[in-house]
């Protein structure tokens, strides 16, 4: 039996593989999207109702891809029938954090926001002890990223896409212009072109492909984080219709980041966790779900010191993904018709429906990317990646 074709083959229904597929069907092609599991799983990086949506960046060029996120997120809400970012706006503090640069940067891209001073911005949030200046963006937010992946699976289903489940990619190779995919069950796809937006799985899977060798010496490292996250509950709940800031905090030595947990934990409390405060672990395949009692008493002692709204009490915890590059760039690059996707570096989600139709443009040629995520293009040139 012949394998069945499509033009293009996403690899991982997460939120960069969703938004690929939808983008990608949406303008006629034929689309089928592999998962080895089912779409937000809580083995990936998109699972859970909680993601940070923020315009705070050092970099212009982050930022104003925030800005142009915002369509693409209307679409989605409209599609879900439902707001898929609650706001809640955003502080961001500490010594290494640098507010006052972020403040210009947002400045430059005509985005609301506030400089407070530390009492100033104690005197409006009390159920934080501020240590530095404060930046305040009113626009930030928390992503629901299970609805936001759903949605989107939803509205690429709709324009004829195929979601195939339970499908783990084993290997692809060259079969005539395009790639034969084999899964751990001997079941084949054809695919004109093959995206990969396979998160924490990467790295096991770039090696079972036919890239050529330059190619993939210029991928950056990926490393992949096993990171914890802790949800404390408030002291006092907050009144109906309002909600604690997300906040960054970072500090030599530490940078901490919260938000409401949202249905995760029953909007009990705050989400908390230390960015790269995990272990490193070679791919997806070996988490373990394990909670390191040392780093959990950590982040209690922080609570205690600088979020006196909480109670220093876990009620709940979790461990999710995080799959880093050295710059913590994005990855969207492309030869011999595959294109790697790895928004990655613990803060992707925010871009979620500008990701795919980046990674659409590229597949299909018709447009680029910014260069700052085509690694290939950087070492073909002999510049620093």
């Amino acid at each position: 039996m012949s394998a069945e074709a499509f033009d293009y083959v996403v690899v991982g229904a997460g939120l960069a593989g969703a938004a690929t597929a939808w983008q990608l069907a949406a303008r006629g092609q034929e689309v089928a999207v592999v998962e080895r599991s089912v779409p937000a799983n809580d083995a990936g990086s998109s699972h859970g109702s909680a993601r940070i949506f923020r315009y705070a960046y050092p970099e212009a060029g982050y930022a104003a891809m925030v800005k142009e996120s915002l369509a693409g997120w209307e679409e989605l809400s409209e599609l879900a029938g439902q707001p898929l970012i609650t706001p809640t706006g955003c502080v961001d503090y500490g010594q290494d954090r640098e507010p006052r640069a972020l403040a210009d940067v947002l400045a430059g891209a005509g985005i609301g926001h506030e400089l407070l001073s530390a009492e100033e911005a104690r005197g409006r949030w009390p159920q934080f002890a501020f240590d530095t200046e404060v930046l305040w963006h009113q626009g930030a937010g928390v992503i629901d990223a299970h609805e936001t992946v759903h949605t989107m699976v939803r509205a690429a289903v709709g324009h004829g896409a195929r979601l195939l489940q339970d499908w783990t990619l084993t290997t692809a190779r060259r079969s005539g212009a395009g790639y034969l995919l084999t899964n751990e069950r001997g079941e084949q796809l054809q695919a004109g072109h093959l995206v990969l937006a396979a998160g924490g799985w990467l790295p096991g899977l770039l090696g079972g492909l036919d890239l050529p060798p330059a190619f993939l010496a210029s991928l950056p490292a990926f490393t992949v984080m096993q990171e914890t996250a802790f949800h404390f509950p408030y002291r006092e709940q907050p009144l109906p219709g309002t909600h604690w800031p997300t906040f960054i905090h970072k500090r030599p030595g530490i940078q901490t980041y919260g938000l409401p947990g949202g249905r995760d934990a029953e909007f009990r409390g705050q989400k908390l966790a230390e960015f790269n405060g995990g272990k490193a672990i070679p791919d997806a395949s070996a988490q373990d779900g394990l909670i390191d009692p040392e780093h959990r008493e950590r982040i209690i002692e922080y609570v205690k010191r600088y979020v006196p709204g909480l109670v220093p009490e876990p009620y709940a915890e979790t461990t999710c993904l995080f799959t880093n590059t050295p710059t913590e760039d994005f990855v969207i690059d492309t030869a011999d018709g595959v294109t790697i996707l790895s928004p990655c570096s613990g803060h992707g989600a925010k871009f979620a429906p500008l990701l795919g139709t980046l990674a659409a443009d590229l597949a299909t040629g018709a447009a680029g990317v910014p260069e700052r995520f085509r690694p290939s293009r950087a070492a073909a040139s002999g510049r620093s990646a």
